[in-house]
């Protein structure tokens, strides 16, 4: 992949990743302006008034406008959820690591090197990607006759880790966006609540007496952000440790192939 196929990559990312954010936030905001803020919700069709006994859809509008932004993060988990799904798929390639990586190094042991990029040309993927970076220098050096055998070696381990950096990150692209969701989702509901409160004690101070119906409603609203910010975070952080574990696991078969790849080459080194 060339550096300039690469920088083009970044601004198409970065471009999906900004219009993912906005699009959810548009859609975010309409459904709150016209499916929870539908009069219908509402007693006397007054959005400005207290929502249907049980009517949940509009209890959430009564959150206040941090609702939308709340909405706006579980859209953009939801968004990246099934974007990183998509993309470790792919890297994964067609079939299981383990019995890909078992099957290399059965070729190599072999020395069957042709089978072996075969073998990577049907699995594609970022393991295979790698491995098959790995045994085209694997040739280009055992042909080679006026290298040293420390010298094709290193050759071998750097081919393997110039293959690695363009792969890896690939796996962990986005992962920030789940990461940063997980942080900021309860806070922004913390700050949705402590807003709420306030302007449910603000509207209690300024009727001059004890209101509890009012006090209870009040607060109901502004527990309404805690609820939607709490859920958010959590699900952001089991995404991210999910999906964190998987590229664990396919940096680990990279590692374990390139080993092999670099044992089995100094193996065979006459020189």
């Amino acid at each position: 992949m060339s550096k300039k196929s690469s920088s083009l990559k970044d601004v198409l990312q970065s471009i999906f990743a900004t219009g993912a954010i906005l699009i959810a936030f548009g859609v975010a905001f309409y459904l709150y302006k016209n499916v929870m803020g539908d009069p219908a919700n509402f007693q006397g069709g007054n959005p400005e008034g207290h929502p249907i006994t049980g009517n949940y859809l509009g209890i959430i509008y009564k959150g206040g406008f941090i609702v939308p932004v709340l909405m706006t993060c579980v859209l953009v988990l939801v968004i990246f959820f099934f974007e990183r799904a998509i993309t470790l798929r792919r890297a994964q390639g067609r079939g299981r690591l383990n019995v890909f990586v078992g099957t290399i190094q059965t070729l190599l042991t072999e020395d069957k090197i042709e089978e072996a990029v075969e073998a990577c040309d049907k699995q594609k993927g970022s393991l295979a990607n790698v491995v098959k970076a790995g045994l085209v220098r694997y040739r280009d050096l055992e042909n080679d006759k006026e290298l040293e055998k420390d010298q094709k070696i290193t050759s071998m381990k750097q081919a393997l880790e110039e293959a690695s950096a363009l792969e890896l990150p690939m796996l962990s692209r986005n992962m920030v966006v789940l990461s940063t969701l997980a942080s900021i989702s309860v806070l922004i509901g913390l700050i949705g609540t402590v807003l709420g409160m306030i302007r449910a004690f603000a509207a209690l101070a300024q009727s001059g007496a004890s209101d509890s119906l009012a006090l209870a409603t009040g607060i109901s609203e502004a527990l309404i952000n805690t609820a939607f910010g709490i859920t958010g975070s959590t699900l952001s952080i089991i995404a991210y440790n999910f999906f964190s574990s998987k590229i664990d696991g396919y940096t680990f078969k990279i590692d374990e192939a390139g080993f092999s790849l670099t044992q089995t080459f100094a193996a065979s080194i006459r020189k």
